[in-house]
């Protein structure tokens, strides 16, 4: 099986569940390393089945370096992993330099997690108009010096970072902001193979992550971008020589892709076909673990409400059906709907691909005068760091 090499962590199958706002807390990494394990099985086959199975690398929500260094409450929350989860990884936003390397001090020397990747490619409006995620890396010194800062803090933690090709067509990124990794000490680079206006529209460019690989050959480059199965994966890294795989989406309603995964980087052609009736079981584990992680079952099931449509696709649930699961408030109904489904669907054809976000072109909400200069980065307000952890 193929070994990526983050720091001193081996990761086996090279692949890294992307942070996902709202989606990549710990219920949903306790859900996609038990497939990754085998702790379900296959296709209805006993859990345990796969002998030692496989892990992966597992990262939180993003979570924002100014409200981590003030212990926000609901951030300090988002950064709790149990005890199995090694190793232990969190995702940094920031767009000051400083904060950056206090948060990443404050990692290290409380043992908060034990690897740091950091975040270059949120393309949301409310995150780019303040000159972060996919906007900074146009600000070449800008982006230095919180990678410089970022890495200093962290001491002997490795730090990573994701970004995108760019912030548009006539403003592509990547291949400077790589060089710029590598000589401030990055572990590693995943790299979305999109622009930021196209948000998650269109195509891919995996011929960028080909790019990227071969322009920084001295650490391990992840491609991103349109893995919808463990097939995807395979085909990505043959065909583009990256290291390893980031998926995102493509995991959405299938935690069992982890599963597929771990098979795929085996060799072996075995993947998941669960009828609705095993889907269904992963539901309930899934509404009944955000419940004991937020510690109160109603609101785990609200918060499960958005998972529904993505657990549900291409079955034959119907639009009533899918209302009142998206409604339901207790386990107890949540089991009764699931109880009154067709449980006994196989798995349909045609229920992989896009999922979750699929808008196309968008227009980049920057600061005033952003582009008027890659090096000047002056028109970072006082106000640009977020105050809240999560997207």
């Amino acid at each position: 099986m193929t070994l990526l090499q983050i720091g001193p962590h081996s990761v086996q199958p090279p692949v890294v569940l992307a942070p996902m706002a709202g989606i990549t807390n710990a219920p949903f990494r306790t859900l996609c390393r038990e497939f990754a394990e085998g702790a379900w099985g296959y296709g209805g086959r006993p859990p345990g089945d796969r002998g030692s199975g496989g892990k992966g690398l597992f990262v939180s929500e993003m979570i924002t370096t100014r409200a981590l260094v003030e212990r926000d409450a609901k951030t300090m929350r988002l950064i709790h992993f149990d005890g199995t989860e090694k190793p232990r990884s969190i995702q940094l936003y920031g767009v000051d330099p400083g904060t950056v390397g206090r948060a990443a001090r404050m990692i290290a020397d409380e043992d908060l997690a034990d690897h740091i990747d950091l975040n270059f490619g949120c393309p949301v409006p409310k995150v780019t108009r303040k000159g972060g995620g996919s906007a900074l890396p146009y600000k070449r010194n800008l982006l230095r010096s919180i990678l410089r800062e970022a890495v200093a803090g962290a001491g002997g933690l490795p730090v990573t970072m994701k970004m995108r090709k760019g912030i548009d067509d006539d403003h592509l990124t990547y291949l400077d902001a790589g060089r710029i990794a590598v000589e401030e000490g990055v572990t590693a680079i995943a790299l979305h193979g999109r622009t930021a206006a196209q948000h998650y529209g269109g195509q891919a460019d995996w011929e960028a992550i080909a790019r990227l690989k071969e322009a920084v050959p001295e650490v391990p480059v992840l491609g991103n971008g349109d893995i919808w199965s463990a097939d995807d994966a395979v085909r990505m890294m043959r065909e583009t020589g990256c290291d390893g795989v980031v998926v995102g989406r493509g995991c959405l309603g299938r935690p069992w892709l982890f599963g597929d995964l771990v098979a795929a980087f085996e060799g072996t052609g075995e993947r998941a076909a669960p009828a609705l009736k095993e889907v269904a079981l992963v539901m309930r584990r899934h509404a009944e673990l955000l419940g004991e992680w937020l510690e109160d079952e109603a609101r785990g099931v609200i918060d499960f409400r958005k998972h529904v449509a993505w657990y549900t696709k291409g079955f034959s649930v119907g639009s009533e059906m899918r209302k009142r699961l998206a409604i339901a408030s207790s386990l107890a109904e949540l089991d009764d709907l699931l109880g009154a489904l067709d449980l006994d669907q196989p798995w349909p054809v045609g229920a992989d691909g896009p999922r979750g976000r699929t808008s196309g072109r968008h227009r980049v909400v920057l600061p005033d005068g952003w582009l008027d200069d890659p090096y000047d980065a002056s028109c970072v307000t006082a106000d640009a760091e977020l105050d809240t952890s999560g997207g």
